[in-house]
């Protein structure tokens, strides 16, 4: 059980080091502006979410969740897990590191602004 807190703890901080980088490419400045005007948000699935439902959040969704598949996917190899199981446990993290005021998906599947 030891070793796999261990494992889970290494897929974790690899996941966010792969994620900053994804984050700083040139979709940064439009993620962070969708994120300010509460046109997207995260979800415990691990994917960004549409809060509002137009062409180009919808463009931006789609590039970034496809992203963040590709990232999953390669860690899940390197860790011997699922992609599922490896984009669930960052969809916990993205969710708990959302800012105030930014949108995530409750377990009810409701849009929520996020509080302090």
């Amino acid at each position: 059980m030891n070793g796999e807190r261990m494992n889970m703890k290494r897929v974790i901080n690899g996941l966010f080091a792969l994620l900053l980088l994804v984050g700083q490419s040139a979709l940064a400045l439009t993620l962070n502006e969708a994120r300010e005007q509460g046109r997207v948000g995260e979800t415990l699935n691990g994917y960004l979410g549409a809060v509002r439902q137009d062409p180009e959040t919808q463009a931006l969704v789609t590039r970034i969740n496809a992203s963040r598949s590709e990232i999953y996917q390669q860690l899940a190899t390197k860790n011997q897990m699922t992609r599922s199981d490896v984009a669930r446990l960052a969809g916990q993290k993205l969710v708990d590191k959302a800012r105030p005021g930014e949108y995530v998906r409750g377990i009810n599947g409701q849009w929520l602004k996020k509080q302090q």
